[in-house]
């Protein structure tokens, strides 16, 4: 193993914060690494939003759900798969052309841009010292979050990232084992569903101790509950309202 492997295997979502502001330095650091995750075609499809105000992140909790860990990070990161200026390079450029912009080949690139470059900044955060935490409560009131933010067309808020100095020291919470999600040259489907058969025994036994015994599902039929449950079900609307997947 080496510094970096070890790094991103104790990976933790920190949910509590300390007061110690980050730095204007320290931010733009992290999302310059962002910035040098890769990229389909070199489009670096994404936008981040850092909000400070209290006022705003406030106002963003609530609409996450009220998850308090947004009032107390000092900043709090919104990132956007955003298309915005691929569509004006086409209007400045080729404006007698047809513009694609709204396919959805170039939702998923945008929304895999905007992943990889918030993973390494996640990342490149922890390595200063710093936690983070994503809220994927900012898509619930998706619509009210946009306008906060100013979003124009073809930009949308995929997730938001809380960053601040750890104020606990939570334990590190168990994957699936890796035959379950590595398969050397085609699928393997039994041998996934026996490894998770496998990690359902070992996420009993974590939640059971995270929680004094008052969880104890096993993980897949946490899983089977959540898809079995509606969630989000205005983004379709949302996005293609935003000029997304219209094709």
């Amino acid at each position: 193993m080496n510094e970096t492997i070890n790094l991103l295997m104790n990976h933790r979502s920190i949910r509590s914060y300390k007061p110690d502001p980050v730095t204007d330095e320290q931010l733009e650091a992290i999302v310059a690494a962002g910035q040098m995750a890769s990229s389909s075609s070199n489009v670096q499809a994404y936008s981040v939003i850092a909000v400070r105000d209290p006022e705003r992140k406030s106002k963003l909790a609530e609409l996450a759900g009220n998850q308090r860990y947004i009032d107390e990070c000092p900043v709090f990161l919104v990132w956007c798969a955003d298309l915005y200026r691929l569509e004006h390079a086409v209007q400045e450029h080729l404006p007698e052309q047809e513009s694609y912009a709204d396919a959805v080949e170039n939702f998923i690139v945008a929304t895999a841009d905007v992943t990889l470059a918030a993973q390494n900044a996640a990342v490149a955060a922890e390595s200063l010292g710093l936690g983070v935490v994503y809220i994927g409560g900012i898509r619930t009131q998706i619509e009210e979050v946009s306008e906060l933010l100013g979003l124009p067309e073809l930009v949308y808020p995929i997730y938001g990232m809380c960053i601040g100095y750890p104020n606990q020291e939570p334990g590190i919470r168990p994957r699936l084992p890796l035959k379950a999600v590595l398969h050397h040259e085609s699928y393997q489907a039994e041998t996934t569903l026996e490894a998770v058969k496998q990690y359902d025994e070992q996420m009993v036994n974590y939640l059971s101790e995270r929680t004094g015994g008052a969880k104890t599902e096993p993980w897949s039929k946490l899983m089977a509950q959540k898809v079995t449950t509606p969630s989000r079900m205005q983004l379709k609307g949302f996005l293609e309202k935003k000029g997304f997947n219209k094709r």
